[in-house]
């Protein structure tokens, strides 16, 4: 399968994205936008986007501020300040409707998009939703995520490996014993080295998202949710107690439990859920 990458003007910038598959605007094969988790862009759903371009278009934009597409303007944003900008992409691109993924920040900027603009959503597919209580929040925002400065001596490309690399290892990051570890182990070298790239070009604008995705009041919003959403999360997502959680916010429950990430029937189980419930609309 040939994913391909392109470029679209936005009224902020250019936003970068990768596509596969084909499709058109019929109610029965309608496009499929998928939105990412940070760090890192849409180079970490090289894998969904496979798996879905043999069914219908495929379009994955790299958020603004990650990757190679170009932050928004604010210092501190809002996810309906990003949901705004995947309402841009849609245009820029002709996507009259489309069903939407998103993963962690992703899945909250989907939802917000499904608030946004409920006309232009088919069905949302929701993996892996944060929610936090007040002093579990109030630490993940001192610590979890800031920028990472160039210094002359290169010390900031280690903070970013390390930051990378622990966030396989626990969760979150930065609270390194056993109470925080989690189930998996590193990736492959190779695997890692792509994202720690990935996370680079993004090393002084990433935060802005994370940091408006960990605000994002999850509980309150889903409840505003119009078209039909699933929730799902893997085994050992970190985030799986407050997914299911947060499932139950939505007008019309849905959850689907998937094996663990590393498990060889995750991608598997992940495709059937989604493919079935897009299709049922």
């Amino acid at each position: 399968m040939s994913i391909k990458r392109g470029f679209v003007d936005l009224p902020h910038g250019q936003m970068h994205y990768r596509y596969a598959g084909e499709g058109g605007q019929g109610a029965e094969n309608l496009p499929l936008l998928v939105i990412h988790a940070s760090p890192g862009s849409s180079r970490q759903q090289l894998g969904l986007i496979a798996d879905f371009a043999t069914e219908m278009l495929v379009l994955a934009p790299d958020t603004p501020g990650n990757g190679d597409s170009e932050a928004l303007g604010p210092e501190e944003l809002t996810v309906p300040d990003m949901a705004a900008a995947y309402l841009a992409f849609m245009d820029a691109k002709g996507l009259a409707k489309a069903h939407v993924y998103g993963s962690h920040t992703g899945a909250a900027i989907a939802a917000e998009l499904a608030i946004l603009a409920p006309e232009r959503i088919g069905r949302v597919v929701l993996d892996g939703i944060s929610v936090m209580g007040e002093e579990e929040l109030a630490d993940i925002m001192v610590h979890y995520a800031h920028p990472f400065t160039p210094d002359l001596e290169g010390s900031y490309l280690q903070r970013i490996f390390q930051f990378c690399r622990d966030q396989y290892l626990f969760f979150p990051w930065y609270k390194r014993d056993k109470a925080h570890q989690r189930i998996g182990g590193l990736p492959h070298p190779n695997d890692l080295y792509a994202w720690v790239l990935e996370v680079l070009k993004g090393a002084t604008t990433y935060h802005r998202n994370y940091r408006a995705a960990f605000q994002w009041d999850a509980l309150g919003r889903l409840p505003l949710v119009q078209p039909d959403a699933l929730v799902i999360a893997g085994e050992n997502d970190p985030l799986i107690d407050g997914t299911q959680q947060a499932a139950k916010a939505l007008p019309r429950p849905a959850f689907i439990g998937l094996p663990r990430f590393d498990d060889p029937a995750f991608r598997l189980a992940r495709k059937a859920a989604m493919l079935a419930f897009y299709q049922e609309g």
